[in-house]
């Protein structure tokens, strides 16, 4: 509430009363305490989400009857399995409300696209955040998962076939140092940067994946 406060040039008991009568209008709890601080509960989070996409919404309308809005060409990167889930939505909209822009994508696996941005031959990468490759903006957090086929037993093997990325892959390093730390048996199936076939491995019950 705090850095709100500051972010919106208002006191913090006023922060506080907003997010009160939100609550009230909405006949939910938006915050729960833990320990001495407040975090967001399940409503909260859902109407996080509702949040941001009234602020991109706002953004791309004001965008749209910018009479000096952008004209050019613009380069960005990308992994192919967030390309899958964000570029759609991501493209359209930006074309809308910048019908004079090119964009040019890139897909590539993060190490990759953080060499491009060194040598400036991308704008800007959608990338997986590490502290070693330098400063980044964290644009979203997703807890890192195990995955399996739904209709095959994979992962009650003996020994575990795994689906992974690259060696220098962050989530494949993840995986296997959990893997290592519990003693769990394993081998490498299959190695490759393109999510389409990590998933194809993984739906037909020949491997599980992170």
């Amino acid at each position: 509430f705090t850095r709100a406060a500051e972010e919106v040039h208002r006191t913090q008991s006023a922060v506080s009363m907003q997010m009160r009568r939100l609550e009230e209008r909405l006949g939910k709890p938006l915050f729960e305490k833990d320990g001495r601080t407040n975090r967001l509960t399940e409503e909260g989070d859902k109407l996080l989400s509702y949040a941001r996409r009234l602020l991109y919404l706002n953004r791309e309308t004001l965008a749209a009857f910018d009479d000096r809005r952008l004209e050019g060409t613009i380069r960005i990167g990308t992994p192919d399995d967030y390309a899958d889930r964000f570029l759609p939505e991501i493209m359209a909209r930006f074309t809308r409300s910048n019908p004079r822009v090119e964009l040019t994508v890139i897909c590539e696996p993060t190490p990759g696209l953080v060499e491009h941005i060194k040598r400036g031959n991308l704008d800007l990468a959608l990338v997986t955040h590490n502290d070693v490759r330098g400063q980044s903006e964290v644009v979203r957090r997703e807890p890192l998962l195990w995955v399996t086929s739904a209709n095959h037993a994979t992962h009650e093997q003996e020994t575990l076939p795994m689906a992974f990325g690259r060696p220098n892959c962050i989530w494949r390093r993840a995986a296997v140092d959990v893997l290592d730390q519990q003693n769990r048996d394993y081998r490498i199936l299959f190695t490759s940067f393109s999510a389409t076939v990590i998933t194809a491995a993984v739906l037909s019950g020949l491997a599980i994946s992170v």
